[in-house]
């Protein structure tokens, strides 16, 4: 670890002194920064109330707004059905044209992801904590609360306080049975879940500039778990050919300076590194997956889903293990695709068959299990394997079930052993 020393801008700091119309900025600054894109899901059905209480009367730019149903779909409980209500009835009377309901649905991290709403330079938020996984694109995006939402929808503005960045170099080659994943668990390991609280983690590096725009997403996505306000990584040839034909508005492509100040650097080589695991009940109790293989845990349930991993990549890459192979004994194994579009290219593709012919569920497009809210839920002492984002106690049920994040390759390895395995051991 080394303390920064420049005096130029981190990719965080140039992208809000863009929203912010500022010349440059520095951390602990509060500024008034424009919003290109504002997400809500779910939990948005809390920002119409505010909305209306403030006295406001339309949206500032309803092309610029995202409504997503991801958590219940379809509704499984009342609550859930008066919350999409609200959501259908709020777009309706704004005359929100995007609003991805119900048979058109995904997660609204992917959604933004896979249709372009999120571009390099954008100050994108969402009433969602791991809106974090777009910063992927060279944006800031942020999970941010109703009534916050509701002053966005009113005014596309949002203050917020200029964060200091850790920045992340990676270096080396990813071995067999190793995924992104996998090295952003070595990164919790590193940073634990409050070492980036109100911080920017801006990975680089060799080994980043190798990775396509799905594993960008996974790290994007899990800087959450350390108290990150975002995670980015700069755009380059692979965010400009990743948006190529989809982008939703115009792109403003930033890179930090070469004598940015960050206040902490992180080096981490990736070179023989294996497979990792987080065990209960933290994302940073991390451990190398071969110490935990020892142990021979047994599980209930597996869970190959949420927006940190059920890309099409991911799924591909777990039927490519899955193929040929069964569910073990007494497993529950629960596939859910990150979006409508992945369901539907994992159907034309014979993904879904492979799953299914093991003894898998495979589910439609949502949260699914990951937040203990709908299909999966765990009971008390059941032991999970996930490729979620979050282990804390109660995160997927019963307060006592323990749950092991892994890649969505050891994901299947586990679910074909029936205990906590290493995908390497298969492949």
């Amino acid at each position: 670890m080394t303390e920064g020393n420049g005096h130029g801008l981190t990719l965080a700091e140039k992208v809000l002194a863009r929203a912010s119309g500022l010349p440059s900025v520095v951390p602990g600054q509060i500024v008034d920064g424009h919003v290109d894109l504002a997400m809500m899901h779910e939990q948005g059905a809390q920002t119409v109330g505010p909305f209306h209480d403030m006295g406001a009367k339309k949206v500032w730019d309803p092309d610029r707004v995202v409504i997503a149903i991801d958590h219940w779909v379809p509704a499984s409980t009342e609550g859930a059905a008066v919350l999409h209500r609200i959501l259908r009835q709020f777009a309706a009377e704004q005359h929100l044209p995007h609003f991805y309901d119900v048979g058109n649905h995904g997660i609204c991290h992917q959604i933004l992801a896979e249709h372009g709403w999120v571009v390099p330079g954008d100050l994108a938020v969402g009433t969602d904590s791991h809106t974090n996984m777009l910063g992927a694109m060279g944006a800031v995006a942020t999970g941010i609360g109703p009534t916050e939402m509701a002053a966005v929808l009113a005014l596309g503005r949002l203050w917020l306080k200029v964060p200091p960045t850790i920045r992340v170099r990676v270096k080396g080659d990813l071995g067999k049975g190793v995924r992104a994943k996998d090295l952003v668990l070595r990164v919790l390991q590193e940073i634990k879940t409050t070492g980036a609280a109100y911080r920017s983690v801006e990975f680089s590096g060799p080994t980043i500039e190798g990775f396509g725009m799905p594993e960008r997403f996974t790290l994007c996505n899990m800087t959450t778990e350390m108290g990150a306000k975002c995670g980015m990584v700069a755009p380059d040839a692979a965010t400009e050919e990743y948006l190529r034909g989809i982008a939703k508005h115009p792109m403003h492509p930033l890179r930090p300076d070469s004598d940015a100040r960050y206040e902490r650097e992180i080096e981490i080589d990736v070179d023989g590194m294996p497979p990792m695991v987080a065990c209960p009940y933290s994302p940073d109790n991390v451990r190398p997956l071969p110490e935990v293989v020892k142990e021979h845990i047994r599980v209930d349930q597996v869970f190959l889903g949420s927006c940190t991993n059920a890309r099409i990549e991911d799924i591909r890459d777990a039927a490519r293990l899955m193929k040929g192979e069964k569910v073990a004994p007494g497993v529950r194994f629960i596939v859910s695709p990150a979006s409508t579009s992945i369901y539907q290219q994992c159907l034309h593709e014979g993904l879904i068959d492979v799953f299914t012919e093991a003894g898998a569920v495979f589910t439609n497009s949502s949260c699914s299990a990951c937040f203990g809210g709908n299909m999966g839920i765990l009971a008390p002492d059941e032991v999970c394997a996930s490729s979620s984002n979050r282990n804390f106690p109660g995160r997927m049920g019963a307060k006592n079930a323990r749950i092991y994040l892994m890649s969505p390759i050891a994901t299947v390895a586990t679910a074909i052993r029936g205990e906590i395995s290493d995908p390497r051991e298969l492949e």
